[in-house]
């Protein structure tokens, strides 16, 4: 065991964690923690793009109403204009650090570059990308200028156990965290001025996730014991379509193919999305979600389909290399075959309550990205504003930690992980059978239709196994599945207990309790002090 001090600690490698590091000064010693390689980040994964207002044709007024109107009348204004309006500048960011963004063929003289997409919910081509594989573009770029910074200490296969709050001047603030080593199995102390949480969402907490194994919802669950409210957690957005086959396991068909003209079609072949939506395919994706869950369990059907076939094979290889490899890799032919596709959960809408520096409730730390509560997503996120918001709130984070931490107090020492009183476990058959309980009771009772027994019976299973989770922490060594799992248990109390102040359907959230809308637009905001924590 042992204690490493740094200015800032930044837990995460998405594309926030690594917008935050680079756009940190120089001189700032900074702390990455990563839980597998760098790479292993929803970032990573990301397949449609970023949207941002690049086309002379295009507006940021444009793109703020279009967020506007996927977020159910939810978004925070000045959030939504924050991003959108420092949008353009993210992107020339990211493509003078070397990001190989699809170009445009031929003679583009007066004309922009770069090929623009569109998805669903905009109303405008604002979706700037890498083929079908910005997320891994981005991150590659990113990575690489991380590793040739010599301020950047990197932490791989690192999973924070706990914040460590230490009392200076009088108020209460972050002062780093306990840091487990998965593969030595010690737990370390890193201590820093600032910390700032990049951890991603909370979708693991779900039975089928389009979402990597680390998005457990660990940097949610660490702030909520700190002492952060969180708001709007009932927003969990669930990604219509997520390959549907034994071996693809959380392998995501990218929105972009029915930006491009894809028809989501029922088993018999017939179209559908019409008949909920003036929109058809292009719907935002909590209507699309919605309408695929109502024809597979109207139809007792295991999925449904979504096909391209119709467009020319070059088109489709072009634009779509990394779905159509997957698929040939598993059989089938997209140039030719409909994919077979189910909902899975995909984005944590809601999140740690931040302000427009990404500051928490708690002094010293921040959160960012899709960890974060900034007000952007409302009800419902609009395709590729999540990889905008990383970047926007990463570089405000950096620049209010790197004009303040002068200011901030040194952390003192700080006592040493204690396992003086716990032993290894005999029975880590009670973390995978919690886990499968866990994931599979939230995916059955809190999942894309709702009712108020569902959840009151959701909430029940959640405090017994909260309990259990308790009872085992206190007496085992940890492991990285336990962490995971005691951090997931609150995710999944936190979800229940937005949506069940929520007694309306709006965006993400639908109650069969409540099918209307409230005329009142609220956030659902939970305090750490009125729950039994």
């Amino acid at each position: 065991m042992a204690t490493f001090r740094h200015d800032v600690l930044i837990i995460g490698s998405g594309a926030a964690g690594l917008t935050t590091a680079l756009r940190l000064p120089d001189d700032c010693r900074i702390a990455l923690l990563s839980k597998g390689e760098l790479t292993s980040a929803s970032t990573y994964y990301a397949q449609g793009g970023v949207a941002a207002v690049l086309d002379q044709e295009d507006s940021l007024e444009s793109h703020v109403a279009d967020t506007h109107v996927a977020g159910g009348g939810l978004c925070h204004d000045d959030a939504v204009r924050y991003t959108v309006e420092n949008g353009p500048d993210a992107i020339r960011w990211l493509i003078d650090l070397g990001v190989d963004f699809t170009r445009l063929a031929g003679n583009n003289e007066g004309s922009l570059p770069y090929h623009l997409t569109r998805e669903g919910g905009h109303s405008h081509r604002r979706i700037i990308h890498a083929a079908d594989a910005t997320g891994k573009a981005i991150s590659g770029t990113l990575i690489g200028q991380v590793r040739n910074r010599p301020n950047v200490t990197r932490f791989e296969y690192r999973v924070a156990v706990d914040l460590i709050l230490q009392e200076h001047n009088g108020e209460k603030r972050c002062c780093g965290a306990y840091v487990h080593n998965i593969e030595t199995g010690e737990t370390d102390v890193i201590l820093a001025r600032a910390v700032v949480l990049a951890t991603g969402g909370a979708s693991k907490v779900y039975l089928y996730t389009s979402n990597p194994d680390v998005a457990t919802g660990d940097g949610i669950a660490m702030a909520w014991r700190a002492g952060c409210r969180v708001a709007n957690m009932e927003f969990m957005q669930f990604h219509p379509t997520c390959l549907y086959h034994p071996k693809a396991k959380s392998f995501l068909v990218t929105e972009a193919i029915r930006g491009e003209g894809g028809h989501l079609l029922l088993p018999s072949g017939e179209r559908f999305m019409h008949r909920f939506d003036e929109r058809g395919e292009l719907a935002p994706r909590d209507v699309v979600a919605r309408a695929i869950d109502h024809e597979m369990k109207r139809l007792g059907a295991d999925c449904l389909y979504l096909d391209i076939s119709h467009k020319p094979a070059d088109f489709i290889i072009e634009h779509f290399p990394t779905v159509y490899a997957k698929c040939l890799q598993l059989g089938l032919d997209i140039t030719r075959d409909p994919m077979p596709v189910v909902p899975a959960a995909h984005y944590t809408c809601g999140g740690v309550m931040i302000n427009e520096n990404g500051q928490t409730d708690v002094p010293g730390l921040y959160a960012i990205g899709e960890t974060s509560f900034t007000g952007l997503h409302g009800a419902n996120r609009m395709a590729s504003n999540s990889l905008l918001e990383c970047l926007v709130y990463g570089k405000a984070s950096a620049e209010h930690i790197g004009a303040t931490l002068a200011e901030v107090p040194q952390p003192r020492e700080h006592k040493e992980w204690d396992e003086s009183q716990v032993t290894d476990s005999d029975e880590d058959v009670v973390i995978s059978h919690n886990w499968d309980e866990l994931r599979r009771f939230m995916w059955d009772y809190v999942g894309i239709v709702r009712t108020e027994k569902r959840l009151e019976r959701a909430l029940h299973r959640a405090e017994l196994l909260k309990n259990e989770i308790a009872e085992y922490y206190s007496n085992y060594h940890i492991s990285n599945d336990l962490l995971e799992l005691r951090n997931l248990v609150v995710i999944a109390e936190l979800i229940i207990r937005s949506a069940m102040q929520r007694k309306e359907s709006r965006g993400l959230h639908f109650m069969r309790d409540y099918p209307g809308t409230n005329d009142e637009v609220v956030d659902t905001v939970l305090t750490p002090d009125t729950m039994n924590n």
